[in-house]
């Protein structure tokens, strides 16, 4: 079995099948290698990162000491965003508690969405490569077998060998989507536990921020 013939016997449906089973395998891995360095750098800035703001003694002085251990840029937007200068817009309306809710709010938002980026990718190469690589297959059988066909007497060691060259397609979309489904899985849990660390702290400084009630 091999993968130049399964191309050969499948034409150009089959090359394309392949083209596009190989980008979204390197699409997926840079997104895998890429994800997996920044998580890992980012549970533990953003633990040490919470931990330099609370043992500061101010907020303009737990600003610097962040931005010293946040790399991944995700707790030091939430400070930044606290900051609320009077511009006479909507945007600074209402009281203080309600201008540090909408800020808080939108620059998490936009935080959040960083760590998300590249989920999307991941689950789409994990949904629909098995099915390209069954296109290929089906498609490739279907050439071997008008191919048989057309030379007379059939008989099963001449079908074997083409379907079973086909078959390997099958087995290329499942090789592109396990990794992406895996990894997908995986840093799914690690972004949870990051955005529960992250709007918790937007949480508590609001609380902080705001003064007290009444």
């Amino acid at each position: 079995m091999n993968l130049p013939g399964v191309l050969a016997q499948g034409g150009l449906i089959s090359v394309l099948v392949a083209v596009l089973l190989l980008l979204m395998s390197v699409a997926s891995w840079v997104v895998i290698v890429w994800k997996a360095w920044m998580l890992h750098r980012a549970v533990g800035d953003v633990a040490r990162s919470t931990a330099a703001f609370w043992q500061s003694a101010s907020v303009e002085e737990a600003g610097d000491k962040v931005a010293a251990f946040d790399r991944e840029a995700l707790v030091l937007p939430l400070i930044e965003a606290t900051k609320i200068s009077a511009s006479g817009t909507l945007a600074t309306a209402g009281d203080k508690s309600q201008q540090l809710t909408r800020v808080l709010r939108d620059a998490l938002h936009a935080v959040l969405h960083k760590l998300q980026f590249g989920q999307v990718l991941l689950a789409t190469v994990g949904s629909i490569a098995p099915f390209v690589g069954l296109l290929g297959t089906v498609w490739g059988i279907y050439h071997a077998l008008i191919g048989i066909a057309s030379a007379g007497q059939i008989t099963i060691d001449k079908v074997s060998g083409p379907v079973g060259e086909a078959l390997i397609m099958t087995a290329a979309g499942l090789a592109v989507a396990i990794p992406a489904v895996l990894a997908y899985n995986i840093f799914g849990r690690f972004i949870g536990r990051i955005e529960a660390d992250l709007e918790g702290f937007a949480r508590d400084l609001r609380e902080l921020l705001a003064g007290p009630r009444g």
